[in-house]
């Protein structure tokens, strides 16, 4: 059993090495450059994680508990359109703390390893799932208290949001704006109010300029 002092110590392996594949990529991160980053020594890294794989795919668990650490709290408490709003409008804030730089961690993650790390792979695709079922229990929460109409599938519209979500994100890193992930989730979001009470035309992301 890993004592408390040993935690902390793993923790802070981590939260160095995600910081710095973020930054520079898997490719670009060596052991040499955690441990630096961690103040470690080499034997602490490998006690934790026997190899470099080990220890992205705990990055992968990392990035992937931050996103929703941050996200959970405002999906699950969905009430209506206005609250889903009120998640985008967070989403873009967070990426224009960053000048719209780095982009989606899980998501860079996934353009490195989809084709080279099976099992790094599977860690992402598996932090993908849970981040759609976030999205899709918040909107089925909606649909339980009558905020959407029965025929909604909320399975396809958080499929759908998340796939909206992610490549506004890549663009908005691209061209350093965050005007294309405002106009993707807002109409992802036009879209979900259809499925509501609301009059067409009703503003569901606010019209707030980037940049």
């Amino acid at each position: 059993m890993i004592t408390r002092k040993g935690q902390a110590t793993r923790d802070r392996i981590v939260a160095a090495a995600a910081a710095l594949m973020y930054e520079h990529g898997v490719a670009g991160t060596s052991t040499e450059d955690v441990q630096a980053a961690a103040g470690v020594s080499a034997s602490q890294i490998y006690h934790y994680f026997g190899d470099k794989t080990c220890l992205t795919r705990a990055v992968v668990g990392y990035w992937s508990d931050a996103i929703l650490g941050s996200q959970e709290p405002l999906l699950a408490r969905l009430d209506d359109v206005d609250a889903l709003r009120a998640w985008a409008d967070y989403v873009v804030d967070m990426q224009r703390v960053n000048d719209f730089r780095g982009g989606c961690p899980l998501g860079s993650l996934a353009s490195e390893l989809a084709d080279t790390d099976d099992a790094a792979q599977g860690d992402v695709a598996a932090g993908y799932r849970r981040w759609q079922g976030a999205i899709r229990d918040g909107l089925a929460a909606m649909k339980e208290r009558g905020a959407l109409v029965d025929g909604a599938d909320v399975d396809q519209l958080a499929l759908a949001l998340l796939t909206a979500l992610q490549g506004g994100l890549l663009l908005a890193k691209a061209l350093r704006d965050g005007e294309p992930l405002r106009i993707a989730l807002s109409a992802m979001i036009d879209h979900i109010a259809t499925f509501t009470a609301y009059p067409a035309g009703y503003s569901v992301v606010g019209r707030r300029g980037e940049g």
